[in-house]
């Protein structure tokens, strides 16, 4: 039955007829889709032409789906969940609005992440990209391993936290960060960091990624 607050007329999209109600839920969906991609791209903290090259998918493709003016096909969509580590599923889950508005990740129960470089290996301590606007990792840097030549930058914020090791940040000036020691930094900032010993370092790292 369709009360007077439903829409009692329908459309068509690709050919197949939606009431306007179906519609605006499906809409929903898929703005969430580019949503989540887009978290989770900045998350892993890669470029949209890095997201490209690792899942074969065009860099002005990925930016129409974060910016919802394109419908990702379901080849599209396997493409990226895969080079994001996620589930196709969980790109196009609708969230439960009765869920609990909290997310425990049990040490057990830690995803991994895909990592930008090698010789990162990334543990998943946060909650979904979807849901929520900061990032968290446990991660473990190799020996010798860095960031790349260049210097990075992209919107948000970062809290590095070392565990065990010695990391090593460049922001205008030098910072080394031993077992215990903290760094919070604006990623908009050209930076640099590296593990600029023979040891493993690992850390907590904290993001807040901007739209």
């Amino acid at each position: 039955m369709v009360d007077a607050h439903t829409l009692c007329y329908r459309r068509r999209r690709g050919g197949v007829v939606i009431d306007d109600e179906r519609e605006r839920a499906l809409d929903d969906v898929i703005a969430e889709i580019g949503k989540k991609i887009r978290l989770l791209r900045q998350a892993n903290g890669l470029s949209l032409q890095q997201l490209a090259d690792r899942s074969g998918v065009s860099a002005a493709s990925i930016h129409k789906i974060e910016r919802n003016t394109m419908v990702p096909t379901i080849t599209v969509l396997m493409k990226l969940a895969r080079s994001l580590d996620r589930s196709v599923s969980y790109l196009v889950d609708e969230e439960d609005g009765h869920a609990s508005p909290v997310v425990l990740v049990r040490a057990q129960d830690r995803e991994p992440l895909s990592a930008s470089r090698e010789g990162v290996v990334m543990e998943n301590l946060a909650g979904p990209a979807g849901r929520f606007t900061i990032s968290g990792a446990m991660v473990t840097v190799a020996a010798g391993f860095d960031s790349g030549k260049s210097p990075i930058a992209h919107p948000g914020e970062d809290l590095v936290y070392v565990l065990r090791g010695t990391l090593e940040f460049e922001i205008d000036d030098t910072y080394r960060l031993r077992q215990g020691d903290a760094l919070h930094l604006p990623t908009d900032h050209p930076h640099r960091w590296r593990n600029p010993t023979a040891q493993p370092a690992k850390a907590i790292w904290i993001s807040l990624r901007t739209t």
